[in-house]
């Protein structure tokens, strides 16, 4: 018999549940929940911490397992599984994330219009809007929406909110939405000895918000700590540039993930690759700090990574790179550098 490659690979199994998650932040001290070599697959499971906006449609028996038994929570709200060690990682390595899968666990996502939504001021009103999917069709629709009371803000990790009929309302009727599943909050630990809130994104990863990071996508991550340590969590199945309403399509997802130590790579900030495209985040307090930011990573990852010369780096950034918001609503704000590949015709992917 003639084995698969897959099948030749080590998989490990990463179910969530209370042992093996811990919500709303990233720390280094913590102990992994599991350890892989370089180059195995990682079959996790991820969990929307909205699985309470509509508990009837977003919750399941292990779902409802770990909103009952894990109370220790913050100082942000995403429910992230891991961490991961990687054995033989070390600081000023690489962790290579092929994201080989990313699927629904239930057919039902939310979303929430938040306080903390771009223009909140302008529409004062928290309000959630759940969602079915078409995954055939890679679709979703409006099924209802209802405005927040179950606090005065939407500001308890893991509220759960007991289904009234009567308040939900028919939403965006004829409408549809693409499905892009992917994962909003994945990233190494973080240096300092201590919590880190899984909210505003760095250098070490964690809540980046791009909605390209799901199947087919390689991120890179700057390993900052032995082992790496990575934690995946806040499980998307759409997002728009920008996340204006403070959140996205949030839907619990199961994913199969290859980590790789590479020691090849000058990265020192978070890179998503896909297939047609390199892309270089940034961050800031400020939309022009983040873009800041975003444009002198790309223009190193130019030179240190392409070969450009730094006049010619910002010749080609001016020319032929695209800069995008990639959220307004973390904290820290986001906005990724592109450099489309078909504009080094050599290029031939970035080597295993």
């Amino acid at each position: 018999m003639v084995l698969s490659p897959t099948e030749l690979l080590s998989v490990h199994r990463l179910p969530a549940t209370p042992s093996t998650v811990h919500w709303g932040f990233f720390d280094p001290r913590l102990e992994p929940v599991l350890t892989v070599a370089s180059g195995d697959l990682v079959a996790i499971e991820a969990l929307t911490h909205h699985a309470g906006d509509a508990p009837d449609l977003l919750m399941d028996a292990g779902i409802t397992d770990v909103f009952d038994r894990v109370t220790d929570r913050g100082p942000g709200p995403h429910l992230l599984t891991g961490p991961i060690a990687v054995d033989g990682a070390r600081p000023g390595d690489v962790l290579q994330v092929d994201i080989l899968e990313a699927t629904p666990r239930l057919p039902y996502g939310s979303n929430l219009a938040a306080h903390w939504g771009f223009l909140y001021g302008e529409i004062p009103v928290e309000r959630v809007t759940i969602y079915e999917f078409d995954t055939q069709a890679s679709l979703g629709r409006a099924v209802f929406a209802y405005d927040w009371t179950a606090t005065p803000l939407a500001n308890e990790p893991g509220t759960i909110v007991i289904p009234d009929e009567n308040a939900r309302q028919p939403a965006l009727p004829g409408v549809v939405v693409p499905l892009r599943p992917h994962f909003g909050t994945m990233g190494v630990a973080p240096v300092a000895p201590q919590r880190v809130s899984s909210v505003p994104p760095g250098d070490h990863g964690g809540n980046v918000d791009n909605w390209r990071i799901g199947a087919g996508g390689t991120m890179y991550y700057p390993i900052q700590v032995p082992g790496a340590l990575l934690s995946v969590g806040d499980p998307h199945v759409s997002q728009g540039d920008g996340e204006v309403s403070g959140t996205a399509l949030e839907a619990s997802l199961n994913g199969l993930l290859r980590l790789t130590i590479r020691r090849d790579l000058p990265f020192t900030v978070p890179v998503l690759e896909t297939a047609t495209e390199l892309l270089v985040h940034g961050f800031g307090d400020t939309l022009d700090e983040a873009m800041k930011a975003a444009a002198l990573r790309t223009h190193g990852i130019l030179q240190s990574y392409l070969g450009l010369s730094r006049a010619d780096a910002y010749s080609f950034m001016s020319v032929a790179a695209d800069f995008t918001v990639t959220q307004v609503v973390d904290q820290r704000q986001g906005v990724h550098g592109r450099i489309d590949k078909r504009c080094f015709p050599r290029w031939a992917g970035i080597p295993a």
